[in-house]
């Protein structure tokens, strides 16, 4: 019973209910017990229970069964207590390969992908070929890590044995290569799959998604309605994220309709994708809508609103949402991710004040502690106010070095208050940094040349020669009719480039009669 409420019909609650029983009525549990307790405890976090079942283990004597090692194994990884799933590891007397398997995939499951690497090299010392499971977490490994070079060697070792390239090995390959961003061999692996069910197909939408290719999800998607698969939530989350890349709200609002029609409407993450969809799309009544009709809500839902708000610069509405999460949000707490929201939302309007208050909260009433992310919305916050010294002192307590996204608001804002004081210190960070940014020699040239500096000013120009530094072209986009151009700065060869710039021409004759004064800082 208990075998089969866990494997045939996944109540896992059921089982450990009916192991519960077993136990009251005196009934001994023995190695066939204890794995499917151990399985049903992994998938349902259950970590007391398992201890407590663990104990009973080592009390009945079948430490040394394997099926009980390799269910504990597994079930102390799924509850993210690796430490204690390797030490039974290294305790086993003699391991099989289901040893090793169980150990590997713990580690991959749980984010340690370099010591699932190192542990599968382990294991082909120890003269073991690795079978389905082995490879399958593997490959998840090296996705992970952006190990390229094994997640080939695992697929010539597949064709070498003539292994299967079942749904199982071909979506991990598929998704490896994926996450690698070789698409081109993701692709031909799916191309050569016989067989593709919805896990395939799933694996090939996400890594275009993933990989900045839109339209290539959203093709796919296409063809995988053709081909007689149907979605699952994992499908429309992805090809909504497509969809909130590009743009394509259109296409969006018809996933919004299938969802619906297919109950996955009522699906967190599936709501959750729309929200961002709408708000991304730059509509944010839908988003509103899909937010409020949602049955469930977590922080992801909570905080897609809140960002969806922030993105919008309407700061004190998404100051609003965060006080309904607080109050309304029941296991949904503010996290990390919450008060960076914010504090963006902040920035957008100049609520400085305000700023400093979330960022007190967040370790005074939250018990988190800020990250990187929040210095740098604070410094962003102060520098677009003005209060460049202030913003130089949170540079200073942060746990990290700043990054030249933070340093160049900055300097920026170093540059447009005339503030030499703490733009030579940001710049000699920034030089440090990216010495190749010919942006960052050009507001220095410029920071000195407010002050009449202009020997310092020269020396900007002279060093950025000296380092080969060379100037980026100004670069901007239009969606025109529904394609996206792209102009450079200086550029002739694009379609109807005489007409533009006669256009460019009579707007500057008209600034001219109207003596409108250039700004060259702006040039």
């Amino acid at each position: 019973m208990i075998r089969g409420l866990t494997t045939t019909w996944q109540k896992f609650n059921l089982a450990l209910e009916y192991y519960g029983k077993m136990k009251s009525l005196g009934v001994k549990s023995d190695n066939f017990t204890y794995p499917f307790v151990f399985i049903s405890c992994g998938n349902l976090l259950a970590l007391k229970t398992g201890k407590l079942a663990h104990s009973e283990v080592v009390r009945n004597g079948l430490c040394s069964d394997f099926h009980v090692v390799h269910s504990l194994i597994t079930m102390y990884s799924r509850c993210g207590q690796v430490d204690f799933a390797r030490k039974l590891f290294d305790e086993m007397g003699e391991r099989d390969l289901v040893s090793w398997n169980s150990m590997i995939s713990g580690y991959s499951r749980m984010g340690f992908a370099k010591e699932a690497v190192e542990l599968f090299g382990e294991m082909r010392e120890e003269g073991l070929e690795p079978g389905e499971m082995s490879l399958v977490s593997v490959l998840g490994a090296c996705g992970d890590l952006g190990d390229l070079n094994l997640g080939r060697w695992i697929e010539e070792y597949v064709m070498e044995k003539g292994m299967e390239l079942n749904t199982y090995i071909g979506s991990a390959l598929i998704d490896m290569y994926g996450k690698c961003g070789n698409l081109v061999s993701a692709r031909r692996v799916f191309d050569g799959m016989r067989k593709k069910d919805v896990i395939t197909w799933n694996a090939m939408i996400t890594g275009y998604a993933q990989n900045g290719l839109s339209d290539e999800a959203i093709s796919l998607f296409n063809a995988m309605k053709e081909a007689g698969t149907d979605p699952n939530e994992v499908t429309l989350i992805e090809v909504l994220s497509a969809c909130a890349s590009i743009g394509a709200m259109d296409f969006g609002k018809w996933i919004d309709e299938y969802a619906s029609k297919r109950g996955f409407q009522n699906d967190v993450y599936v709501a959750t994708a729309l929200v961002d969809m709408y708000a991304k799309c730059g509509n944010l009544d839908h988003a509103f809508r899909v937010f409020e009709n949602m049955p469930k809500k977590n922080e992801v839902s909570w905080n897609a609103m809140i960002s969806a708000l922030a993105f919008h610069g309407r700061a004190q509405e998404a100051l609003s949402m965060f006080k309904r999460m607080s109050q309304e949000g029941g296991a949904a707490r503010p996290n990390d991710i919450t008060f960076v929201s914010l504090l963006s939302a902040c920035v957008h309007v100049g609520l400085v004040d305000e700023g400093h208050r979330l960022f007190d909260l967040m370790s005074s009433s939250f018990g988190l502690v800020p990250k990187i992310e929040h210095y740098s919305c604070m410094v962003d916050l102060l520098s677009r106010a003005g209060r460049v010294n202030e913003a130089w002192d949170f540079i200073q307590k942060m746990p990290e070095k700043p990054d030249e996204i933070l340093l160049g608001a900055l300097l920026g804002a170093c540059h447009k208050l005339k503030n030499v004081d703490v733009g030579e210190r940001v710049m000699q960070l920034l030089l440090e940094i990216e010495p190749s940014n010919s942006g960052n020699y050009v507001i220095s040239s410029k920071i000195y040349a407010n002050m009449r500096r202009w020997d310092d000013s020269a020396r900007m120009r002279v060093l950025m020669k000296q380092k080969g530094v060379a100037k980026t072209p100004g670069c901007s986009w239009i969606d025109l009719d529904g394609q996206l151009r792209e102009f450079h700065a200086g550029d002739l060869v694009f379609e109807d480039a005489q007409d533009i710039y006669q256009v460019l021409d009579i707007l500057y004759d008209d600034m001219t009669m109207e003596v409108y004064i250039v700004d060259v800082d702006l040039l």
